[in-house]
């Protein structure tokens, strides 16, 4: 396994893998959670080898809930069961790609025109404040995190539990893309305007408008990432 991880939780027997902690965390939560992490922070890449007996001593937990993580990843897709090298870290391929930006940019340009709708002026305020905080960073993990944090707050914006979670999902799955297209010269700059655009149709109280802008900002980011991706197989 990779030295950078998540730290570790404390061990415990199987039979405590549903107790929650004070936060309602579950031990089978806190090994997702560890797993989702370690593929953020470049620990465990498309294509690693997930083994049970690695995760419980890396973590600090019994086998029994980090199985049930690892069937919680596979049912979201960010787990493969290859029939060669069993449970692996999921590789996309160019399909898959295209798959995963047709379905953020639906749910995403849908939380848009929903936000237009029932986003208080306060949290209008605070994705500006997010987009003004760009002006500032050059580093592109810290654009990276700054833009996710965007789109996360966007989504909270809708005020719908439902896409929420969903979109929660979705988030996750893009982990698989490895680094984020704000690592390509231009991108930020771009990517920053058309954050501005999305804000500029909710306050406007425009749903039409906000569904337009942020199904074209996702179009655009799919354009930057399918030509990384393409490249990178050369």
């Amino acid at each position: 396994m990779a030295k950078s991880k998540p730290s570790s939780a404390p061990n415990r027997s199987e039979s405590d893998s549903e107790q929650a902690n004070d936060r309602g965390v579950t031990l089978s939560d806190q090994a997702y959670n560890y797993i989702v992490q370690s593929l953020e922070n470049g620990s465990l890449p498309p294509g690693t080898r997930l083994r049970e007996t690695e995760l419980a001593a890396d973590i600090g937990l019994s086998r029994t809930p980090i199985r049930e993580a690892l069937n919680r990843l596979m049912s979201e897709g960010l787990v493969t069961n290859d029939p060669k090298r069993g449970l692996i870290i999921t590789e996309l391929d160019q399909n898959m790609v295209g798959e995963l930006y047709e379905m953020r940019r639906v749910l995403e340009s849908t939380a848009a025109a929903l936000a237009a709708r029932h986003a208080t002026d306060v949290e209008i305020a605070v994705l500006r404040q997010i987009i003004d905080r760009d002006e500032t960073l050059d580093d592109p993990a810290a654009l990276s995190y700054n833009n996710r944090l965007f789109h996360q707050t966007l989504y909270q914006c809708a005020h719908n539990r439902y896409l929420l979670k969903t979109l929660q999902v979705l988030q996750n799955a893009m982990l698989l893309l490895g680094k984020s297209t704000l690592a390509e010269s231009g991108r930020p700059s771009t990517a920053r305007e058309e954050h501005a655009q999305i804000i500029n149709a909710l306050e406007q109280r425009d749903p039409d408008k906000a569904q337009e802008v942020s199904s074209r900002h996702i179009s655009e980011a799919y354009k930057v990432r399918l030509s990384r991706f393409l490249l990178d197989r050369k």
